[in-house]
């Protein structure tokens, strides 16, 4: 069963979207030397069965071409790509442009750049240059991108150019031209082609003064565009209301709002109508000013200057009023755009969509865009981009990726924003795992990782402590031509930190300047956090000093780490005086700085003393926090203050603040403690209910709970609460030891009588704690409980049984738990792979091993561990050739997408050097590596096996990949 996972697409986070499809992967790891960039190609093997051009010709050259049957069935085939083959036979002028007009009225089907070009080539040798005109005007309207304006301007001047074709350009032409390249800002390129329409002795006219007036505004050289204007003048012409209203525009471009709005007054004196435009980007300057009401109510005396507002003039007014949080008001605005029968377009519909999105609405943004589509408007990148972030920010990952889904089967590729803002999302909740298999798809696809990308991959790598390949996406992100900034090296430092590596940090701290980046308050901050933990408060204070001497100005977050570790240190007085000293260098205390005090009061027993504290901050107008609460509630469970406790919890309900995780904890802990276990079930509800997930701990205290009870009832002792604490002074770990399996079904029951959802995170705690004691048959006994009630396994509940599997050396079983989870697409972690690939091996099934592991889904991660060998360090037990073995065959992966670059270095190839007395067997797989281009790879291999016939023709290798090079 286990075999099939050689050929399958693995699914990285959904079902329908598989990393790779099946068929592909055996595709990649044959082929030889391809370049990640060229992935995508090596997945495209399907070539055209026909000459498809060859096909039309022969067509063509029959009378009544247009009523061949064969012509019908090739029209859904045919693209711009082959009319341009098909014009560079020696087809008929007439028929040609018979058919290059006949193709442009079939659904579905627009000329580019090049099949223009192809027609033009064709009428210009006919001598038809009044068609050719024509045509030559709709080729330049026709450019979608820059490369197409290049292109189209190297025609154009080919045509200009003396020879035996010569078709020189009009003005009309040049105008047009002058038209497009401001249109896509290529400003250099406009007044090089002005000065030549100057040179062949052509007068511009008003349209071409305003293309350039225009292109220069668009780039907010305003100075520039008032020089063409007076050309205007100076042409005996007058500037007309495209001339004024582009002017507008620069002035709101160049941060001149009061300057556009003297011209927009000035324009009816000169005897120039506004217009809708010229309206439009004075709102738009005013909003970006952050002038709204201004804005609104030049939008109100648009009617009295027989102006209608138009969709974009709606658009950046509800754009906005979204961004200062004024949603109602531009949700007013979308509705009285639609009564007034102005439709709102793709952009409209994705400003509201995002503003929802950056409240959290996301279920009134997914019903906008809903709405949208029914009105048979098609959503774009950007759209998609602003639901699938707003999605990962809430933490809702399975949605986001739906998003993806949807934005897919529609025929919308994502872009890099789309893979960062998933990236972020998974690395944000632990997947990290996941995340790189998102990257190796994103490389697929041909787009480049940003700083964004690595960043967001570097954090998620030190969240769960995995610095080494942190480390090593940091070296590839240099070597990929990317500079880490201020945000990388603050993860660094607080990762470095954190782990109580402080000296690390703090040379890492000092080498930042030498690499050209400046600290900032996020760095100082850390490091400053890093050493009050360590309780080197005098270093932390020194830092403070120095962060000032850089003009680096500390913030709260700055202030409040030096308070909480003077705090820790016990230095209250200390503590007390550096929040006034806060305030003398204009930093106000928050929430967390008296919190902070707050909490070290109540630990020392001082209840009376926070309690004034906290009346103090309420009168400054601080609104305590969930964090503030919990200090108190933590504080009068353990002195048993139970009427304090309800006070505390009825002050929350009345202020509407939600418990978090760690207030559930101290409740469900602090009532369990105390004996009152069904206080504890109550609360467990409230938080089912809510929505936030109980953890491994607090399962494990009710549990702890009903063994005690149930012990109690077979001793038939009542219980007390000294008892109750007794019982829960053991260590959680140990409750898993002895627990047995009817206890856990009690806790269903008890759940029940209480109300609670018994849901797949409840059974995923449960199941973790069996499986940390690699107590296998209790926890496959619950997972069939869960199916019974018709729920399915979760990831984490797939990956709890597979690393319990590992450990047991249960490695059949661990086999079929991988093909259920790809079956259903889940990714199980690397880790656990890494355990289930060196069991394999130490069991001798070395086929087995490098069958069930998904080289395609962590590719780019193999560029990551296999220099550092992390895979082979989880057992010793491998011999030294398995080791070998299954290096080479990451090696050769990596070889097939040329992704070793960076990733292997000498130095660390050396590294794959084990006990040279088991290696050899080595030979053959260096000679596969030879084979597949990696001559590098196989030199150092040769040296490790000293064999010297080996390396001379690794050598000769290389060198024959360098003279090709």
């Amino acid at each position: 069963m286990h075999g099939s996972l050689t050929i399958l697409g693995f699914s990285a986070m959904r079902k329908s979207a598989a990393i790779i499809k099946p068929g592909e992967y055996l595709l990649i790891l044959l082929k030889p030397y391809s370049s990640i960039a060229s992935l995508p190609q090596i997945l495209s093997l399907d070539s055209e069965p026909v000459d498809l051009s060859a096909q039309l010709l022969s067509i063509l050259s029959r009378p009544n071409w247009q009523k061949h049957p064969s012509l019908r069935k090739l029209l859904p085939s045919l693209t711009p790509s082959h009319v341009s083959s098909l014009f560079a036979f020696n087809l008929d002028p007439q028929t040609a442009l018979s058919f290059f007009n006949w193709i442009a009225l079939r659904p579905g089907f627009k000329h580019n750049v090049h099949s223009y070009s192809s027609m033009l080539n064709i009428l210009i040798r006919a001598r038809l240059l009044g068609v050719a005109e024509k045509i030559r005007i709709s080729m330049i309207k026709s450019c979608c991108s820059i490369e197409d304006v290049l292109f189209v301007l190297e025609v154009f001047r080919k045509m200009n150019a003396d020879g035996e074709f010569k078709f020189k350009p009009t003005l009309r032409c040049y105008n047009t031209i002058l038209m497009s390249l401001s249109k896509f800002l290529l400003i250099d390129e406009m007044k090089t082609v002005y000065l030549e329409l100057l040179n062949n002795q052509i007068s511009p006219n008003i349209y071409t003064f305003n293309a350039m007036v225009n292109g220069y505004c668009k780039i907010g050289n305003v100075v520039e565009a008032e020089l063409y204007a007076s050309k205007i003048v100076q042409a005996g012409l007058h500037p007309d209301t495209f001339t004024y209203t582009s002017l507008i525009l620069g002035h709101c471009r160049n941060k001149g709002v009061d300057n556009a709005y003297e011209v927009f007054l000035i324009m009816p004196q000169k005897g120039c109508q506004r217009n809708e435009v010229s309206y439009t980007n004075l709102i738009h300057g005013l909003c970006e000013a952050g002038r709204i009401n201004e804005a609104l109510k030049l939008f109100a005396d648009m009617t009295e200057d027989n102006c209608c507002p138009t969709v974009r003039t709606y658009t950046v007014l509800i754009y906005a009023l979204s961004g200062s949080g004024r949603k109602v008001e531009a949700l007013n605005l979308f509705n009285e755009m639609k009564e007034k029968g102005c439709e709102p377009n793709v952009h409209t519909y994705t400003v509201l969509i995002d503003g929802l999105c950056k409240e959290n609405k996301m279920d009134e943004a997914r019903k906008m865009l809903s709405e949208m589509s029914e009105k048979g408007l098609i959503p774009s990148v950007v759209t998609y981009n602003a639901l699938i972030d707003g999605y990962c920010k809430e933490g809702m990952i399975d949605d986001a990726f739906e998003i993806l889904d949807l934005m897919e089967s529609n025929s919308c590729g994502p872009n890099t924003r789309t893979y960062n803002e998933l990236i972020c999302g998974l690395c944000k909740k632990r997947k990290v795992h996941k995340a790189m298999a998102l990257l190796n798809k994103m490389l697929e696809r041909k787009l480049s990782p940003s700083l964004i990308t690595y960043n967001s991959l570097i954090h998620g790598q030190c969240k769960v402590n995995d610095l080494e390949s942190a480390y090593r996406l940091l070296s590839l992100m240099n070597e990929n031509g990317l500079v880490p900034d201020q945000w990388t090296y603050s993860v660094f430092i607080d990762t470095l930190c954190k782990e109580g590596r402080v000296e690390e940090a703090g040379t890492l701290f000092d080498s930042v300047k030498a690499k050209g980046v400046k600290a900032n308050e996020v760095i100082y901050t850390a490091l400053i956090d890093g050493y009050c933990k360590v309780g080197k408060i005098d270093v932390a204070y020194s830092l403070l000093e120095r962060m000032l001497n850089d003009a680096c100005l500390p913030n709260s977050y700055t202030y409040n780490v030096l308070i909480e570790g003077l705090c820790k240190e016990k230095k209250m007085k200390e503590a007390s005086s550096l929040v006034a000293k806060m305030l003398t260098m204009g930093v106000k205390p928050t929430v967390v700085t008296y919190t902070i005090l707050i909490g070290e009061m109540l630990k020392d027993g001082a209840f009376d003393h926070a309690l004034k504290v906290f009346n103090h901050m309420v009168s400054l107008g601080y609104q305590p926090d969930v964090c503030t609460y919990t200090a108190f509630l933590h504080a009068y469970f353990s002195q048993g203050m139970l009427e304090e406790v309800d006070d505390v919890i009825a002050k929350m309900n009345e202020e509407g603040i939600l418990p978090d995780l760690v207030t559930y904890t101290v409740l469900i802990d602090g009532y369990a403690r105390l004996g009152l276990t069904h206080r504890a079930f109550d609360f467990l509800k409230c938080m089912v209910d809510t929505g936030c997930k109980p953890s491994l701990y607090i399962v494990s205290i009710l549990i702890k709970n009903l063994s005690h009870e149930n012990r109690m009832k077979e001793t038939r002792s009542e219980i007390g609460i000294d008892s109750v604490s007794n019982v829960n002074s053991v260590d959680i770990a140990d409750v898993w030891k002895t627990l047995e399996y009817e206890i856990a079904l009690k806790l269903f029951e008890k759940m029940v009588e209480h109300g609670c959802t018994i849901d797949v995170s409840i059974y995923g705690a449960l199941i973790a704690g069996f499986c940390q004691q690699e107590r296998l048959e209790e926890a496959q006994g619950l997972v069939h409980h869960m199916k019974e009630r018709g729920m399915s396994p979760s990831e984490d509940i797939y990956n709890s049984l597979l690393d319990c599997c590992c450990k047991l050396g249960v490695y059949a079983e661990a086999v079929r738990l991988v093909d259920a989870m790809v079956e259903n697409g889940l990714l199980p972690l690397l880790e656990s792979y890494k355990l289930l690939v060196c069991g394999l091996y130490i069991e001798g099934s070395n086929e087995k091993a490098k069958a069930v592991f998904p080289w395609s889904a962590f590719l780019w991660t193999l560029a990551i561990w296999v220099p550092h060998q992390n895979l082979l360090a989880y057992n010793s037990g491998i011999n030294a050739t398995a080791q070998a073995d299954i290096a080479c065959a990451a090696l050769m992966r990596l070889a097939a997408a040329n992704s070793t670059k960076g990733a292997l270095e000498d130095h660390e190839l050396r590294g794959l050097s084990v006990n040279h007395g088991e290696l050899t067997q080595l030979s053959g797989l260096v000679n596969n590596l030879i084979s597949v281009g990696l001559g590098c790879v196989a030199t150092f291999a040769a040296v490790v096996l000293e064999d010297n016939v080996l390396m001379e023709k690794a050598w000769q290798d290389i060198g024959i990949l360098r003279a090709h090079v």
